[in-house]
């Protein structure tokens, strides 16, 4: 799915608290209503905004990323379309030709800058993840469809990390779909506010793997769960505690490997209700490749 260029209203229409998350603004812990930032304190009401020691405010995502980053509307409506296009729920745009130049996001500093989406390289990435990876294609392209997968221009498979109930885009884990093994982060990523998932909501268990590929690979072994990428061997990740909190039954399914196999002790050492569930080969992908 493709939300490059979206109408204004629906950017406008941004909450205003995802923006200043991924410009990396902190919301004061007495009162949740002020945020600070680089340009001093602001309050929100809803799509309204303040800064009272500029002594300036406005309404809406696009005037905050203008104010926060001290660029212009053009900048500020593409940093936001450029988020849009990894995970905003979005009717889909109209057709407009792009404009081309580089993005607005890489000039807002501290904001999580997504790769652009690019369709033409999505073949690339749809073989490597199902005939050397394993994949089962249905899966996979119900993850397009969501956007919580997609290609960028360099032919990688983008895994977008998610965080909440709206479930805003806070990241994402690249892979490489070349002949050399490459795997890395979006810039700005923060895996301490979310992560990648697949599965159903109803599920009651949840299985911690250490990669968005191998999450995909122990759901298409255990359907009937949902499995998150800690994006890398994390005994404690922040939002494991909430998780834990509302009643999920936990399985740490880090890779069969001392690494894999010490962080799984610290996180039940941790949180006791844990319990480790091991893959039958190094990790939950080897266990479907070696099958075959």
């Amino acid at each position: 799915m493709n939300f490059d260029h979206l109408p204004a209203d629906r950017l406008r229409a941004v909450p205003l608290e995802t923006v200043l998350t991924l410009l990396a603004a902190r919301r004061d812990p007495r009162d949740r209503a002020k945020w600070h930032t680089e340009r001093g304190p602001l309050s929100v009401a809803g799509a309204k905004f303040m800064n009272w020691n500029q002594h300036q405010g406005g309404g809406g995502a696009i005037d905050l990323v203008m104010h926060l980053a001290g660029v212009d509307y053009r900048a500020a409506r593409n940093w936001l379309a450029t988020y849009a296009s990894a995970g905003l729920p979005a009717a889909s745009p109209p057709a407009i030709e792009p404009s081309g130049g580089k993005p607005a996001s890489s000039r807002l500093p501290g904001a999580l800058r997504l790769p652009h989406s690019d369709p033409r390289r999505l073949a690339r990435v749809r073989q490597y993840l199902t005939r050397r990876r394993g994949l089962c294609s249905s899966l996979l392209e119900a993850l397009w469809e969501a956007g919580r997968l997609y290609a960028d221009g360099h032919a990688n498979a983008v895994f977008v990390l998610v965080a909440g109930k709206t479930q805003r885009p806070v990241g994402a884990e690249l892979r490489g779909t070349g002949p050399r093994v490459w795997r890395g982060m979006a810039s700005g990523s923060n895996k301490d506010r979310g992560y990648f998932w697949i599965g159903t909501r109803a599920a009651r268990e949840i299985v911690l793997c250490e990669s968005a590929i191998d999450a995909i690979s122990c759901f298409q072994i255990h359907p009937h769960r949902i499995c998150i990428s800690t994006s890398g061997v994390r005994a404690d990740p922040p939002w494991l505690r909430a998780l834990i909190a509302r009643g999920y039954t936990i399985l740490c399914g880090f890779d069969a490997d001392h690494p894999g196999d010490a962080a799984a002790a610290r996180m039940i050492a941790l949180h006791p209700t844990v319990r480790r569930l091991r893959p039958s080969a190094h990790d939950w992908n080897d266990v479907i490749t070696s099958s075959r």
